[in-house]
């Protein structure tokens, strides 16, 4: 019998990609959500291909999510429930240390209290802040500029103490996140996205008007340099992350990226092509807490997790050419 898994933040635009993945591979699959962020439409679809089991709640109420462990026998924790809007974190980072720090406490406390031993956490390579060296490997130096990135790097530092209780953990530090489901049953539905690509191809289709929203920083073209990984890599990767955790039983930390950076105007440039047409380009009111480049070196979950890209930057573009042309408002019901 297929084990259950937890997926907090599972009505979210990783989360639900996640949850899809883990159907599709026969495991029975539970949601804790709070739906603040995430939608209750992506539940709904997903229950089509198995047995999911919804459960609203959040993880500032320890109650919330001790009921989830007294109702399922978890195998693994995926936890990607988190706050992750890097300009709102500067203006608010009290919100962020409340939701991604204290939540996940609780979330390792009643994993501790209900003995479920193995947990893959959603982390993020702005733990690094800026980069000393490129590629980023793993032993990078950990000095994020936002609070988004320290509240990332705080629930990091937690993990390891919680070894002593049998609780093993796989740390995968994402960098920039893009693309849909290559069927079109889900994708980004938030409005507006904080995503590039997304407000790239939203403002190409002709949905919302695309804006500059990045500083002049000091790269060949002047525009900050990312590197852009699929939803549906991404999520395979995870489920690379929760064999290794059941074959070796040790905690490991990964980075999740292609190896590869584009500047912004290199990702409009594509969407343009794509597209074939010119976008208007106005510059909106420039995010707080950026910094100039970084892209991963993601050697080590290659060899370890047997894990590589498979989608390119112009196959993201028209996954979510193909959800937007479905969804060009997102989801129906919120």
């Amino acid at each position: 019998m297929k084990k259950k898994i937890l997926i907090t933040g599972g009505a979210g635009y990783i989360g639900s990609h996640a949850v899809k993945l883990f159907l599709e591979k026969g495991y029975e699959v539970v949601v804790f959500d709070n739906l603040s962020r995430g939608f209750r439409e992506p539940i709904d679809i997903l229950k089509k291909i198995g047995k999911l089991n919804f459960i609203k709640g959040d993880l500032r109420n320890k109650a919330d999510i001790e009921k989830v462990f007294r109702m399922h026998k978890i195998d693994c924790v995926l936890h990607f429930a988190a706050l992750c809007l890097v300009n709102e974190s500067m203006e608010n980072p009290g919100l962020y240390f409340e939701n991604n720090v204290c939540g996940s406490l609780n979330l390792l406390e009643a994993m501790k209290k209900f003995k479920v031993g193995k947990i893959i956490f959603s982390s993020t390579c702005a733990t690094y802040g800026e980069t000393k060296y490129l590629p980023v490997d793993e032993k990078h130096p950990q000095d994020p500029v936002n609070p988004y990135g320290e509240s990332k790097l705080l629930v990091e530092k937690m993990l390891p103490w919680y070894e002593v209780f049998g609780m093993k953990y796989i740390i995968l530090r994402y960098f920039n996140i893009c693309g849909a489901d290559n069927a079109g049953m889900i994708g980004d539905s938030k409005k507006p996205s904080q995503l590039l690509m997304q407000n790239a191809v939203r403002g190409a289709m002709g949905i919302e008007p695309f804006a500059f929203t990045c500083a002049k920083v000091e790269t060949p073209d002047g525009t900050p340099i990312r590197d852009y990984i699929d939803v549906e890599d991404l999520v395979e990767a995870h489920f690379a992350a929760y064999e290794f955790l059941n074959k070796n039983k040790k905690s490991e930390i990964f980075n999740l990226g292609n190896g590869k950076g584009y500047s912004v105007k290199e990702i409009v440039n594509e969407v343009e092509k794509n597209f074939n047409i010119k976008l208007k380009k106005k510059k909106a009111l420039t995010r707080k807490g950026e910094y100039a480049k970084i892209f991963a070196n993601p050697e080590k979950a290659q060899k370890m997790l047997k894990w590589k890209p498979k989608k390119n930057i112009s196959e993201s573009v028209e996954s979510l050419k193909k959800w937007y042309t479905g969804h060009p408002n997102g989801y129906k019901n919120d």
